[in-house]
């Protein structure tokens, strides 16, 4: 069970509901360069369904679907599989963060509190992939350091798939 207060000090993280979905499309709606790579363009039906989709075998007790909040402010969104697509690994299915508040170190800010609360919680690893082609998301994973391990073909775009050890021992 992830503790979802205790993933960041820099922002207020919490579990994203269905009455945040405006805030989250605002945010998405600002980040079209992602949608390019990446269709269809958001919709707040999509932001729904996403809050909902689990990976097979996993349930709703292992998706964390996470807003953090810099005042009342949503400053970025996080989509969080505990346990995918093993025991001891962590999935990032989805990761933006405001238009507005981006190379202000934000983004790497979230995402190294993550790591760090993930390793000391025993997590293996956290894995991810991004759109072949999408070099911002790429050059923002490879600087926080994610590393390339393949890549696969899903509907219409090819995903680079990605890792970031965490705990070498366990790996």
């Amino acid at each position: 069970m992830i503790d979802i207060k205790s993933l960041s000090a820099a922002y207020t993280p919490r579990r994203l509901t269905d009455s945040d979905i405006e805030d989250v499309f605002r945010l998405c709606s600002g980040n079209p360069q992602y949608y390019i790579h990446i269709p269809p363009p958001v919709c707040r039906e999509s932001i729904s369904a996403d809050m909902r989709a689990l990976p097979p075998g996993m349930t709703a007790d292992d998706k964390y679907y996470i807003g953090y909040f810099d005042g009342g402010r949503l400053a970025a969104v996080l989509d969080l599989i505990s346990g995918y697509p093993e025991k001891g690994v962590a999935y990032i299915g989805f990761f933006m963060v405001d238009a507005a508040m981006q190379s202000c170190g934000v983004g790497s800010v979230i995402i190294n509190e993550l790591c760090r609360y993930l390793s000391d919680r025993g997590f293996a690893s956290v894995r991810l992939a991004w759109a072949d082609g999408n070099n911002q998301a790429e050059r923002f994973w490879l600087k926080n350091g994610f590393s390339k391990t393949g890549s696969v073909k899903k509907d219409e775009c090819i995903l680079i798939t990605a890792q970031k050890i965490l705990n070498p021992i366990f790996n």
